[in-house]
């Protein structure tokens, strides 16, 4: 069944905006700008801090509001300080399970079988490296995976 079947509206789909603050002071998030999903990834999120169960719940709110219910994420655990299999986000119950997705990508899967891919920007990122890596993940000709975009943006040494 359709979520316009579900909802009686046409199904969420990635919205125009072109990026949003998560919560002030706490992450970035930039999606895709056409609805086409034509690129390798879907998005981009840079969180500031390695601790998931902070960091998650206000990405979870705002993709909520533009996709629908979210009900699984995707994470590298060896990347996050701690995982916990489940949090409760909006009196949603949103599962999490470790996939080795590298620690450069976050999987949120929408129903049951609807995944979108982001980007995840290291929370020491200089600003410049992260609106740079950003703007590349959600070009909707991209095909560059996200290990790959985080080399290529991140400062080399002087």
């Amino acid at each position: 069944m359709a979520d316009s079947d579900i909802h009686g509206k046409p199904p969420l789909l990635l919205p125009d905006a072109i990026h949003h603050a998560v919560k002030p002071g706490t992450a970035l998030l930039r999606l895709e700008t056409t609805r086409s999903r034509e690129g390798l990834l879907d998005g981009a999120w840079w969180p500031h801090t390695y601790d998931i169960e902070t960091e998650l719940p206000a990405l979870i709110s705002v993709l909520t509001g533009h996709l629908g219910p979210i009900t699984r994420v995707g994470v590298d655990a060896a990347a996050w300080n701690g995982l916990p299999t489940r949090l409760v986000i909006d009196d949603q119950v949103v599962h999490l399970d470790s996939d080795p997705v590298g620690d450069d990508t976050v999987l949120i899967t929408r129903g049951h079988n609807d995944h979108f891919a982001l980007l995840v920007v290291p929370p020491d990122t200089t600003a410049d490296a992260a609106r740079e890596a950003m703007a590349h993940a959600v070009r909707a000709d991209n095909i560059t995976d996200a290990a790959q975009i985080l080399i290529a943006t991140t400062p080399k040494p002087e």
